[in-house]
């Protein structure tokens, strides 16, 4: 009998903080975070660039816990932004406001990255999602992570939401991947064949200074340094919260039901890195509307098409974990479109960036 209980969920989300009347992205001067602290505590904290927030919910037994976590932190945010003279949005990319006019926050760590990585930190202006779930161990939580690479693209897909970078219509539904591939160690991680395998790989970057600890390890999924989780970090942050608890109720199902399958004797085919990237291009490239590759069968499948055939391979766990609701929202998003395309519709509707934005702020607090 499996015990369910042991995937855990934690959301982190990072948000652009929005000039009210320009629609551009403001520093806060940490003014946000500051009296957010005195609410939410430790839930919310600074980003190396002064125009983002991030939050993160507490550990929640169920995705329902972590939805009501992740409401109440938008709400928050958003309350405390306006009595400030701010607003909030989430999308991967600002549309329009330039990382050159954008403030770094007064941080030891944040100085010691942009000492190191110069423009490829000072550029990194990009909000992202990440998503944790709990693991019974470290050996099982690189097994599980060996096995869903293969999945980062279809969830990715889903969660492109950052088409424009800079005032500039990109051609890509995910632009924000393309600017974090300028930092080291991120993208699709290799294979571990075990967590010791792991450990002698992040040892041995401590060891010749590439970095000072794991969490420089800028990954699309990894097992946590710290926290007993496998943390997927690939997804754009979405414009509303019915996406973001969808995707974690897609990464928590996905872990359980790989759990499933081991505890069975079973394992899900491991795919070289090489060939998942050829799926995340695309994915960033076309989001849902084009095909990625079925390296099983060897051929070109439509992504839709791939995305059905996943929510039919998590199916028998989905009830176990209490996710049939969240994952509601992924069927929306392959009717409506993802953020991206949503973001562009109202792009052909104006030919207006400010309205895009204006879109995105609108959104903060909105039902999919």
């Amino acid at each position: 009998m499996i015990n369910y209980n042991i995937f855990t969920v934690g959301i982190e989300e990072e948000y652009m903080v929005i000039d009210p009347a320009s629609k551009g992205l403001i520093s806060h001067e940490q003014k946000i975070v500051i009296e957010g602290q005195k609410i939410i505590k430790e839930k919310v904290k600074a980003e190396m660039h002064q125009a983002v927030v991030e939050v993160g919910t507490d550990v929640c037994a169920s995705i329902e816990e972590a939805r009501e976590d992740i409401t109440n932190l938008r709400k928050t945010i958003k309350d405390i932004a306006g009595s400030l003279g701010f607003s909030m949005g989430a999308a991967g990319t600002h549309p329009f406001s330039t990382w050159r006019q954008q403030l770094i926050t007064d941080h030891v760590r944040y100085q010691e990255i942009v000492n190191e990585m110069q423009d490829a930190a000072r550029s990194n202006l990009i909000f992202g999602l990440h998503v944790h779930v709990g693991m019974p161990s470290k050996e099982m939580a690189i097994h599980i992570a060996n096995s869903a690479r293969y999945f980062l693209p279809h969830v990715f897909a889903l969660s492109t939401n950052s088409p424009f970078w800079e005032g500039r219509k990109t051609g890509f539904k995910s632009y924000r991947t393309k600017v974090f591939d300028k930092f080291p160690r991120t993208g699709i991680p290799d294979y571990f064949d075990s967590y010791s395998a792991y450990e002698n790989y992040v040892n041995l970057l401590i060891k010749t200074k590439c970095i000072d600890n794991a969490k420089k390890i800028w990954w699309d999924l990894r097992v946590h340094p710290f926290f007993g989780t496998v943390e997927f970090r690939i997804c754009d942050v979405p414009l509303t919260v019915d996406e973001t608890v969808g995707f974690a109720a897609l990464f928590q199902c996905i872990c359980a039901k790989l759990y499933k399958l081991r505890s069975k004797n079973l394992n899900y085919m491991i795919y070289p890195r090489a060939l998942v990237n050829e799926n995340k291009w695309r994915a960033s490239r076309y989001g849902i509307d084009d095909k990625l590759i079925d390296f099983g069968k060897e051929q070109e499948v439509n992504t839709r098409a791939l995305i059905l055939e996943l929510l039919d391979f998590i199916d028998d766990v989905v009830d176990e974990l209490g996710c049939r609701e969240a994952l509601k929202s992924i069927h929306v998003i392959l009717e409506k479109g993802t953020g991206a395309d949503r973001q562009l519709a109202i792009y052909e509707k104006t030919k207006n960036l400010t309205e895009v934005s204006a879109y995105i702020e609108s959104n903060f607090l909105a039902s999919l």
